[in-house]
């Protein structure tokens, strides 16, 4: 008897012995959390957050947080950092930057990013502490309903030698 063969693995993936890409990614999985941890980084950390809305806010895995008529995903974005900046603030975070994106002048020319937010955290600890406050999690709906996709991207300042500019 021959072995059935899952058709949204792909080969390189099931050769490789990694698992398949998925569609949308919205929540670290427990082993990019793990790496996150071994990665050792110390001092303050910026998170590069890759933000793909989707036409209209899905908030059917949180109806309670759904607003009495269709809204945007934008718009959900925009109720979720509404939601998060307090508890943001209160964890040492700040935001540094948003801005609006499209498709890429080098990149995939299928692929493009509503947005970009740089979030500024003291250290690990703090961004751990703040991801994990209950109070903030409560309205994670928000950034569920608003995006279709996403990337967050850890990043710790390095140096450049002679090319960094002074």
């Amino acid at each position: 008897m021959g072995t059935s063969m899952d058709p949204t693995i792909g080969r390189e993936a099931m050769n490789e012995g990694r698992p398949p890409e998925r569609d949308s990614y919205l929540e670290p999985t427990q082993e990019s959390g793990r790496e996150f941890f071994l990665r050792g980084m110390t001092g303050s950390i910026v998170m590069l957050n890759l933000l793909r809305y989707r036409e209209v806010a899905d908030y059917s895995a949180s109806p309670e947080l759904a607003p009495s008529a269709p809204i945007s995903g934008e718009a959900a974005y925009r109720l979720y950092m509404e939601h998060t900046k307090p508890y943001l603030e209160s964890s040492g975070g700040r935001v540094i930057f948003f801005g609006r994106g499209g498709r890429f002048l080098i990149g995939p020319e299928s692929e493009r990013w509503d947005a970009a937010l740089l979030v500024q955290q003291d250290s690990v600890a703090a961004f751990m502490a703040f991801a994990s406050n209950t109070e903030y999690l409560s309205g994670m709906g928000h950034r569920t309903a608003a995006l279709e996709d996403s990337r967050l991207l850890p990043l710790q300042e390095g140096d450049f030698g002679s090319v960094r500019s002074s």
